[in-house]
């Protein structure tokens, strides 16, 4: 028997996209803080502790200690709960934070389980469990750069995950291996084998501008890699900042950084 309740769901946009999620009478979403875009008449939300799944057993005990999980990772205790309390079908939309794409997950499809990283999460029906991926290899955590926490997506309903720039997504066969920047990997299917291998070479850790390590993921399963990690965009757009010494680029303006002089810049 399901545990998760059943939604529908429409894509829009390209590259700055948004799902639109159709709700029957008592179905109910779970969302990160801040990913709503809008909401019909009889849709209601609520702060709730952890993701309402009562996977980790029911009562007090069970919602803290689903709701600590989201400590280590990051997140804030709570999660946004929307339900339609109305009689008739109602929609709301959630939007991606930044330039991406949005990738629909069927944990039905995936053996109950998919793995992503902490921050790829956007919403998900009502009764998918979202913790951490325990890794044996304690490297992965230490040393995987990139903030490379991963978080688990368990249950038997949808769920949807953000990603920047272009996503690909790839099959692995057995044998098939693939070493991935560490925040270009969005998520994978919970056969996949991974793990963080140092990059060989100190001329390669020192000047090569790749970071010390890469993530190794080997098949069988499904991978899906992004082009563009925030990470990445963030740290372009900070150096790129005037007052963190970065240069005014592609403003423009004919007099470039003489015209600055006369704009206070």
């Amino acid at each position: 028997m399901a545990r998760a309740h059943e939604i529908e769901y429409k894509l829009h946009g390209d590259d700055m996209q948004f799902v639109e999620i159709e709700f029957d009478p008592g179905e109910s979403v779970i969302a990160e803080a801040g990913g709503l875009m809008y909401m019909e008449s009889g849709i209601e939300m609520e702060s709730i502790f952890g993701d309402g799944s009562d996977q980790d057993g029911g009562g007090l005990v069970g919602k803290l200690f689903g709701a600590g999980k989201r400590l280590v990772t990051g997140e804030s205790l709570f999660m946004t709960l929307f339900t339609n309390t109305g009689n008739q079908k109602s929609h709301a939309s959630f939007a991606a934070p930044y330039p991406g794409k949005i990738i629909p997950i069927n944990l039905s499809e995936c053996d109950g389980k998919f793995i992503c990283q902490k921050d790829a999460f956007l919403c998900a029906a009502k009764g998918v469990s979202i913790g951490i991926e325990f890794s044996k290899k304690l490297g992965r955590g230490f040393f995987g750069g990139e903030g490379f926490i991963m978080q688990k997506l368990e249950g038997d309903g949808l769920a949807f995950i953000h990603a920047g720039g272009t996503i690909i997504e790839k099959t692995l066969n057995h044998g098939d291996t693939l070493r991935v920047d560490t925040g270009c990997l969005v998520g994978m299917t919970s056969n996949v084998n991974y793990d963080i291998q140092f990059v060989g070479g100190i001329k390669s850790a020192v000047f090569g501008g790749e970071g010390l390590f890469f993530a190794t993921v080997s098949g069988p399963g499904k991978v899906w890699l992004q082009s563009l990690p925030f990470s990445r965009l963030a740290d372009k757009i900070i150096s790129s900042a005037p007052k963190a010494g970065g240069s005014q680029k592609g403003e423009g303006s004919v007099l470039g950084n003489f015209g600055s002089m006369f704009d206070g810049k």
